[in-house]
């Protein structure tokens, strides 16, 4: 049976058979007018949300219509990370939509949860709304998920019942995590909040729990995952640990540490090193090791500890590694398998004379080198009358929107800049996506 208790007993522990009643916040949503509120409330226009709420206010109680309005821009917000179909399912907080993990990536991990523990019941802590219980219990796991708010675990339940109705159960708990005895859990996935009242926090110590509070209890677990920024700094990964950083159509989601104890379960297939598993190594986990993974492909790419490439010449194509792989400090291994070098020892560009196909890099053929210059770049453009022009930067200031703003290009043809630095130097390379 789905249900909330309140406790920070052992997790073995019987918990209530009668679950508790939805908080005051949450039952009227709930209701048949709620429901009915919510979906006419589905495609409403956020614009016209004062006049919609004074008509609404003459057939409903204020404090719900307040609360549908409420619900229904959270939903519309959710949908980027959860998809139309689950997110207008759903229920949510301010903080929950902000913090959850993209559904793509919660399914990903709990991939990787079912293969490294396939048996196991996923102690989920700090699991705010639920996305990731959802995704392990889709995943055919057993999950415990905790967290402190009592209308967050209503709404975690709630989700749970909605979306993953017929798989493993899910006890929803309201505890303390610092508080909550873990004894006898066999596997952790553990998401600290990472925002406070200032906006994003970057100590990992400042999280809550801290990364070392986390980092030790998945290691008395010994299976587990525990969710950080991906800005982090390599050093302050703990060596007995992975760490993979996962992207999703190209943007940096976020960065996950991966621990199992030597000997643990799991079917220990690995992924060849480094040459891009599509979905192979999910149970690997390798201490020491950083991987880049790319959905919604699924390819995977981990560190052969090769040295910085080498700087060279720009050839007649440029790539441009995934943000994922730049993160994980994982460049010199596409630089290897595209047989290329650097434009700039500082720059995360890599340059090759002949095209190959890469997973984790897009590629461009590259037609003008130019010093930087506005007055040149409008020249060139404007003789090969391009109208859209793409700004890829790095390793400079100028911001791309200023930049076409004063170019006033016009033209039925496109093509793509890239500001960046050879060797050095601010440079133009002007060039096309290769099919």
């Amino acid at each position: 049976m789905d249900r909330v208790t309140d406790r920070a007993s052992s997790p073995a522990a019987s918990p209530p058979a009668v679950p508790a009643p939805p908080t005051p916040l949450l039952a009227p949503l709930l209701s048949a007018e709620g429901q009915a509120l919510l979906a006419e409330l589905r495609d409403h226009d956020p614009a016209q949300e004062l006049a919609l709420a004074t008509r609404l206010r003459r057939e409903h109680p204020a404090e719900l219509v307040s609360a549908a309005l409420a619900q229904a821009r959270l939903r519309q917000r959710a949908v980027a990370k959860f998809g139309a179909e689950d997110a207008y399912r759903m229920y949510f907080t301010p903080n929950g939509v902000e913090q959850a993990t993209r559904g793509s990536v919660a399914a990903h991990r709990a991939a990787r949860f079912r293969a490294l523990a396939p048996d196991a019941r996923v102690t989920d802590l700090c699991c705010g709304i639920g996305g990731d219980a959802i995704e392990l219990a889709r995943a055919g796991l057993a999950v415990t998920a905790v967290d402190l708010d009592p209308l967050t675990c209503e709404i975690a339940l709630t989700n749970v019942r909605t979306l993953a109705p017929d798989d493993p159960p899910v006890a929803v708990t309201r505890a303390d995590v610092l508080e909550y005895d873990t004894t006898g859990a066999n596997a952790l996935f553990i998401d600290p909040a990472r925002r406070g009242g200032r906006g994003r926090i970057f100590d990992p110590e400042a999280y809550s729990p801290p990364l070392s509070w986390a980092v030790d209890a998945v290691r008395r677990a010994g299976a587990g995952a525990v969710k950080i920024a991906p800005g982090i700094p390599h050093e302050l990964i703990p060596d007995d640990f992975e760490a993979e950083w996962i992207s999703d159509g190209g943007d940096v989601k976020e960065a996950v540490l991966w621990h199992r104890r030597e000997g643990g379960r799991g079917n220990g297939n690995v992924d060849g090193g480094g040459g891009g598993g599509m979905r192979d190594g999910l149970a690997s986990v390798v201490p020491g090791t950083r991987r880049a993974t790319l959905l919604p492909s699924g390819a995977t790419l981990t560190g052969r500890g090769l040295p910085d490439p080498p700087v060279r010449p720009v050839g007649r194509f440029l790539y441009e590694p995934d943000g994922a792989v730049i993160r994980a400090h994982l460049v010199a291994e596409v630089a290897e398998d595209l047989d290329g070098g650097l434009i700039d020892e500082t720059i995360a560009y890599i340059t090759a004379d002949e095209p190959r196909r890469s997973a984790f890099a897009t590629a461009y053929e590259i037609t003008d080198q130019l010093p930087f210059g506005l007055k040149k770049l409008k020249a060139l453009l404007r003789e090969r009358e391009v109208g859209v022009l793409t700004v890829k930067k790095r390793g400079s200031a100028v911001e791309p929107e200023e930049l076409r703003r004063r170019l006033k290009l016009k033209g039925p043809h496109a093509t793509t800049v890239f500001l960046t630095r050879v060797a050095g130097a601010p440079t133009m390379l002007i060039g096309h996506p290769v099919a």
